[in-house]
């Protein structure tokens, strides 16, 4: 009975050492991402590649998502990146999109295909 009771605490222990070691494991991948998400105006799947091309060019970013119905971009990026966001906006406003804080210059947003235009006039 004795040796039962010991090996029933020794499982416990074991199990619980496991889903400790677990937990940390995946604690450890997300350290220094960050994850933010910009209202980024468009309207097709064009669109989308372009937004996400450019997204993803800029230096720190890990993964960028761009949808076209909610028009919100999802950037991962390394939070030792500084201004990781305000770039993607920048990169983004250069290309011709409008961003939440930069608006693309005339000439850039001219050089989209008609299709792709978003702006009220």
């Amino acid at each position: 009975m004795k040796a039962f009771k010991i090996l029933i605490a020794a499982i416990i222990v074991l199990a619980t050492f496991q889903s400790t070691i677990a937990q940390s494991d995946k604690s450890q991948r997300t350290i220094g991402i960050k994850t933010a998400t910009l209202k980024i105006k468009g309207t097709c799947s064009m669109d989308k590649r372009r937004i996400e091309t450019a997204a993803n060019s800029v230096n720190g970013i890990k993964s960028a998502s761009w949808n076209e119905y909610t028009e919100v971009l999802t950037v991962t990026y390394s939070v030792f990146n500084k201004d990781v966001a305000d770039s993607v906006q920048k990169k983004i406003a250069s290309i011709g999109y409008d961003t939440e804080k930069y608006k693309a210059t005339n000439e850039a947003y001219n050089n989209l295909p008609c299709c792709c235009y978003k702006r009220s006039k």
